[in-house]
């Protein structure tokens, strides 16, 4: 399944696709950094993204990010209702190098995210850390996911980031598995 998005603000301008597979993805978000960490997410979920993106990154990659997160949100809540049937919950623990990230999702329809992450530096090159949460919040808010996300360990930060965004992807890839048996993965028989 292939999912598209455009978004288009006085901010930014977006067009996002999300498919359930692992084909080729292609990503222009304008911030390098962003670039890299998505392109590992695409990996270690094994979904497939492709983002053309232009923002007001002279003021700062703020509003790309936090678009960018929001409009992936959007697509994979559509995944997810078109899907139905899945695992529901996801938990990874992911080691780069000296650091080490943990990742719980529950696909409940219920948007909540913990982000207990002391990044060691305030930027990577020329991307600002506290934009990793921001990212993560509007991803987890529009995808209305229950998110728990820890870093463990510290160390180098861009380290920790790739961390964070490879244990967030494999513990979604988990939730995300299609069940054989045709039942909504939860007591309440819906997710909403």
């Amino acid at each position: 399944m292939i999912v598209n998005k455009t978004r288009n603000t006085a901010e930014t301008q977006l067009t996002i696709s999300l498919a359930d597979d692992h084909r080729e993805s292609h990503i222009n978000t304008g911030v390098g950094f962003l670039d890299h960490m998505l392109t590992l997410f695409t990996f270690h979920s094994q979904l497939s993204i492709k983002i053309e993106a232009n923002g007001d990154t002279q003021v700062d990659d703020h509003h790309v990010t936090e678009d960018i997160g929001i409009v992936l949100g959007q697509l994979l809540l559509e995944l997810v209702k078109e899907r139905k049937y899945f695992q529901r919950y996801g938990v990874s623990y992911l080691p780069m190098d000296e650091t080490l990230a943990r990742t719980v999702i529950d696909i409940s329809g219920r948007p909540y995210l913990s982000f207990n992450a002391q990044l060691s530096k305030e930027k990577v090159g020329t991307f600002d850390t506290e934009l990793v949460e921001e990212f993560f919040r509007a991803l987890v808010i529009n995808s209305r996911l229950t998110t728990h996300i820890d870093l463990l360990r510290g160390g180098n930060t861009h380290h920790e980031i790739e961390s964070i965004f490879k244990s967030f992807a494999r513990a979604l890839k988990d939730a995300l598995t299609p069940i054989d048996i045709k039942v909504t993965p939860s007591s309440k028989g819906v997710i909403e």
